[in-house]
């Protein structure tokens, strides 16, 4: 369905994500409401390639080995089908990667311990923005990098009318053909049009402690990131 939905793109949007929180071998990382992998699996990914270039360097395998991915979902159906992702390429023994059935909410991680905070497609679903980024905030290091991928808003006016008519006709229809779920996909659209516009949600994210926020807006406005520093 994410494919479909968004002509494959998700995973540009994604790539985007990983390539702005500049991964690096040694990391303490946090990705939040990513329970099938698909953020923690281009982390690694970038810090392998980083590795790679590194030629071996025994000081980068030190390093690497350091490399900690926590994975937190509030889902346990979606960290088992990350699990069972993270096995199929062959991630199945990496110590890197921690699975950890958590509530963005209330996080069970310390202070001041996490080098980068990533949420894809999550804080859109939860009830209350302002806790999840209080606890994104508090879990960072100093320095450490909050990134967060949305669905935002369109507002340039034809492509707009154009995206509502996909977003009200076309997807709930498609979620009802492919996945039997026609609700889940009009609470969905819902969702996105609840979600606070860009300027308000980097005012939100601000507001939370975070310095130098910005965002940036992909396909117009159907997606953006936002990005915060802890200083």
């Amino acid at each position: 369905m994410n494919d479909l939905m968004s002509g494959g793109l998700h995973r540009l949007w994604k790539d985007r994500l990983v390539s702005m929180l500049n991964p690096f071998p040694g990391m303490k990382h946090l990705d939040v409401a990513g329970g099938t992998g698909d953020v923690a699996f281009r982390i690694l990914d970038g810090i392998s390639s980083i590795k790679r270039r590194a030629n071996q360097d025994p000081i980068n395998d030190h390093l690497q080995e350091e490399t900690q991915i926590h994975v937190c979902d509030i889902n346990p159906n979606m960290l088992n089908v990350g699990r069972k992702r993270a096995i199929e390429r062959g991630l199945g023994e990496d110590k890197s990667l921690k699975w950890v059935e958590g509530d963005a909410e209330a996080l069970s991680f310390e202070d001041n311990t996490m080098d980068g905070y990533t949420i894809a497609f999550g804080i859109r679903n939860v009830t209350h923005i302002e806790k999840v980024l209080a606890e994104a905030y508090r879990v960072l290091k100093h320095g450490g990098r909050f990134l967060c991928l949305e669905l935002s808003h369109v507002e340039v006016p034809v492509f707009k009318e154009l995206y509502d008519y996909y977003s009200f006709s076309v997807i709930p229809a498609v979620g009802e053909l492919v996945a039997g779920d026609r609700d889940s996909y009009q609470y969905l659209v819902e969702s996105i049009r609840r979600f606070p516009p860009q300027e308000k949600f980097a005012s939100m994210i601000a507001d939370a402690g975070f310095q130098k926020v910005e965002y940036e807006n992909l396909v117009g406005g159907v997606v953006a990131i936002h990005s915060g520093l802890k200083i």
